[in-house]
């Protein structure tokens, strides 16, 4: 019998009601250890005052980000190398006329314009940042606010190495900020009252969880040079990775179509982002660790299913990533679709498995998949369904993100921590990473979580970082 037959029976001193796990999940907020004086950029935040935020990176997620400030934000500068993009953030069209609508009314016409978030970040008066970029930029942009003593809110995934995520997380620690990663199902009651539930013995031992098998990332080759658009600073977009011709393909995101697929931009190669499994992978893997109560670990095996490779694993992911065949390096172009399963020291087997759609726990006495504000359990009625007033609350353009902002502005004042704190993203971001490595190697990796290095693998232990282009070294 495989874990998709299991028809298991709950008994019945298990079963838990919605209305129990909502009072266990209720209280969200924990202390972090920081006087509660510790201040901001600008100095004493009182508990009713506006927490002075400044957006670096204002493209579409930017958008979305400042359209579901809660009141008790406002946004005082924005920073992107595209000045168009901040026009656009400013005067909104298309799309975004409505979500930024009160926005454009009111905080848009105070707001201070940058173009380097370096300059942003020594000369405007903050407590705090949301970061938006695109993810190569996530780690330099971290870093110089939390050495300009910022709060910071950082999307997902956290960063584009391991190396850079263990940075963030002691700089957050030794500078005591407040940082919220943007894997905003943490804040969502419905997929916390899951997680909960399997936390608490609800489905027994988890033995398997079965999450989709995401497309890892290319690397780049190169398209014939065209010309930068004038409000663009291409050399800030570039930023530490090696310098490369301008071209849209490489730029632009989500934008445009090339026959059937939507056009991912930077998001595509491995100098940029970790493509698929680290961009939608990060979500799901964060569901994976709040279930299973992971902190501040991962997993020690990691083991490129070779065996289950075929071209046609492409297939499903035609409208998102370029097909079989796209790269000159044909063996990396079909390793980046190999599917991957990983051991916990708990025994706990973690697969990235094709035709999955969502995460899939299975445990002792029942199964329940896990997907952003919504579930589903076997046998029916192992726990009640979801409930629809919570999820309502999270229906909206641009997925809606106002609570887990408020969560992060709820802590800045209580100086807590929030619902996604950076060193739970760090670890999340690093299983995907870890994927994505052992793919590139093409062979299976023994990982110890406490050292975060490779068991005796020197070879693995150089894909842990990357050099950096002069001029966007890491502070220190």
């Amino acid at each position: 019998m495989t874990a998709t037959d299991r028809k298991p029976v709950l008994p019945a001193k298990q079963q838990l009601s919605r209305r129990a796990l909502v009072r266990k999940t209720a209280s969200f907020a924990v202390p972090l250890f920081v006087p509660s004086h510790v201040l901001g950029g600008r100095g004493r935040v009182g508990a009713n005052d506006r927490i002075h935020i400044g957006v670096i990176g204002t493209g579409d997620r930017g958008k979305y980000l400042i359209a579901n400030m809660p009141p008790g934000g406002r946004v005082v500068s924005l920073c992107d190398c595209s000045m168009s993009r901040v026009t656009n953030t400013l005067h909104p069209r298309g799309q975004f006329v409505k979500p930024l609508s009160a926005f454009s009314e009111s905080d848009a016409m105070r707001c201070s314009v940058h173009q380097d978030y370096r300059r942003m970040v020594d000369r405007e008066k903050l407590d705090a940042v949301i970061i938006s970029t695109s993810d190569h930029h996530h780690a330099q942009a971290t870093l110089l606010a939390l050495q300009a003593k910022l709060d910071v809110y950082v999307e997902k995934p956290l960063a584009v190495t391991i190396a850079e995520g263990r940075a963030m997380v002691e700089a957050a620690n030794y500078h005591r900020r407040v940082v919220q990663v943007g894997t905003q199902q943490r804040s969502m009651q419905v997929n916390r009252f899951a997680c909960e539930f399997v936390r608490d013995g609800g489905i027994g031992k988890v033995s398997l969880v079965e999450v989709p098998n995401f497309p890892g990332p290319m690397t780049y080759e190169s398209f014939e040079p065209q010309r930068v658009p004038e409000t663009l600073d291409w050399n800030l977009f570039i930023g530490p990775t090696p310098m490369r011709p301008y071209h849209r393909k490489l730029w632009v995101k989500d934008k445009f179509k090339v026959g059937n697929l939507r056009w991912r931009g930077w998001d595509l190669w491995r100098e940029f982002s970790g493509h698929g499994m680290t961009n939608w992978g990060a979500h799901r893997i964060d569901m994976v660790h709040f279930a299973l109560g992971i902190v501040d670990s991962g997993p020690v095996e990691i083991v490129p299913q070779k065996e289950l490779l075929r071209p046609s694993l492409a297939d499903r992911w035609k409208n998102t990533t370029p097909p079989f065949g796209a790269m000159k390096d044909q063996a990396a172009d079909e390793m980046r679709f190999c599917p991957v399963s990983m051991r916990y020291a708990s025994g706990t087997e973690l697969r990235f498995t094709p035709n999955v759609a969502e995460a899939t726990f299975y445990g002792e006495h029942g199964q329940i998949l896990i997907e952003r504000n919504n579930y589903q359990v076997d046998p029916v009625g192992l726990v009640p369904g979801p409930d629809p007033a919570e999820q309502e609350k999270w229906i909206g353009p641009g997925n809606v993100a106002r609570p887990h902002i408020q969560n992060w502005i709820d802590c800045i004042h209580t100086r807590s921590t929030p619902h996604a704190p950076v060193e739970i993203g760090h670890r999340v971001a690093s299983v995907c990473h870890l994927a994505n490595i052992a793919r590139e190697l093409r062979r299976s990796l023994a990982w110890d979580p406490g050292s975060e290095k490779f068991v005796g693998d020197s070879e693995a232990d150089e894909r842990l970082d990357r050099p950096r282009r002069k001029g966007f070294e890491l502070p220190g």
